[in-house]
């Protein structure tokens, strides 16, 4: 089972997702440029917007290469000298990860992705092994701990994202979710913000600006795509059904809430989407809309951006659903309830709640 969620979102003047030179990231598509948000950045937000912890009700993993110095912190409040938990620690973080940085005491060479249960397995480990003199003691605590955890996690953004290490598979995870990058529906151009900072404490003789830059930004209309396969997510948590449920459920939310945090303090560009459209398919393979915006959506004199964006994703879906059919259920969530929708209007739902219910009422009771 796949489970898609499709979203036009219509952000204001903004500079949600940089590139190397502090301008608004963007890409080519169907031969004109577009503003686009990474995938990478998409992820970061959705794991890290408060509703998708309090909807699991776990804490999400934490992404480091301090792992030592928490395991350090951890082993000092169970009453352990702050000298033999900094050496415990980094001896078994040095044998998990495959060394640590020279330049950097206490920093691992790679960064690691991991859950509570897992630095609590670990802080316990080293406490119940403490004294054992054995000179293999870190490496068979190391063989405990992924034999304990290969193929699976508890931490529900880790099951859903994945991780790797590339020097050791066993520490690797699929990912249950893929997430495409947010590119805009239409032909964007960057604008460039010239601004001054005002030193509020001149002398007389002085006069002009304390400070002088420019900023890049972009106002752009985006469509955004991710698909979940459910059983890969049950997999990795191990046969955990509840939580699958509760994981799927925090990340349509924060899917639909989250917002990336790039110079929100100068844009506060806080708009939430103005469609949402959720896909369950039992078998087949995902559809990405993308290619509904192929040819750049234009504002007319009777629909914005925002509307066309809308009606060429439901043609175009209409278009593949012509083709190729497929066995799916579907939920539609639309701001504008006027809109001429020709062939998902039968799945329009009236609020978020009701289009999470949809979704997990089609859900694999086993």
């Amino acid at each position: 089972m796949l489970i898609e969620i499709h979203i036009i979102q219509n952000f204001a003047p903004s500079n949600l997702n940089r590139d190397d030179t502090n301008n608004p990231k963007d890409c080519e598509f169907g031969g004109v440029r577009r503003a686009r948000i990474s995938s990478q950045c998409i992820k970061r937000a959705v794991r890290l917007e408060p509703i998708f912890a309090e909807t699991t009700r776990v804490p999400s993993g934490e992404r480091t290469r301090w792992l030592a110095m928490d395991i350090k912190k951890t082993l000092i409040k169970k009453g352990k000298l702050e000298e033999q938990a900094a050496q415990e620690a980094t001896a078994f973080i040095s044998e998990l990860l495959g060394g640590m940085d020279e330049a950097k005491p206490g920093r691992s060479k790679v960064l690691f992705y991991i859950s509570d249960e897992e630095k609590t397995h670990i802080a316990n480990a080293l406490i119940e092994n403490w004294d054992d003199p054995n000179e293999d003691k870190y490496k068979d605590l190391v063989k405990e701990y992924k034999k304990i955890f290969e193929n699976r996690s508890s931490s529900p953004d880790i099951a859903l994202f994945g991780r790797m290490l590339a020097d050791d598979p066993k520490l690797s995870l699929d990912a249950s979710c893929q997430v495409a990058h947010a590119i805009s529906t239409h032909r964007v151009n960057m604008d460039v913000d010239f601004f001054t900072a005002v030193d509020d404490l001149l002398v007389e003789d002085e006069s002009g600006a304390g400070m002088i830059s420019v900023t890049g930004f972009n106002s752009a209309c985006f469509y955004r795509y991710a698909c979940l396969d459910w059983r890969q997510l049950l997999k990795n948590l191990d046969g955990n059904r509840e939580l699958a449920v509760k994981t799927v459920q925090g990340f349509l939310l924060s899917s639909i809430r989250a917002i990336p945090t790039g110079k929100q303090n100068s844009f506060a560009a806080q708009n939430p989407p103005s469609f949402v459209m959720t896909v369950i398919r039992h078998n087949g393979m995902a559809w990405s809309l993308v290619n509904s915006f192929e040819k750049p959506v234009n504002a007319d004199k009777a629909h914005g951006l925002v509307e066309n964006s809308i009606l060429a994703l439901d043609q175009y879906w209409g278009d593949l659903l012509r083709v190729y059919g497929g066995d799916h259920k579907l939920a539609v969530l639309s701001v504008n309830k006027n809109i001429n929708l020709e062939n998902t209007k039968k799945a329009v739902v009236e609020n978020v709640n009701r289009l999470i219910d949809v979704v997990t009422d089609a859900l694999p009771k086993e």
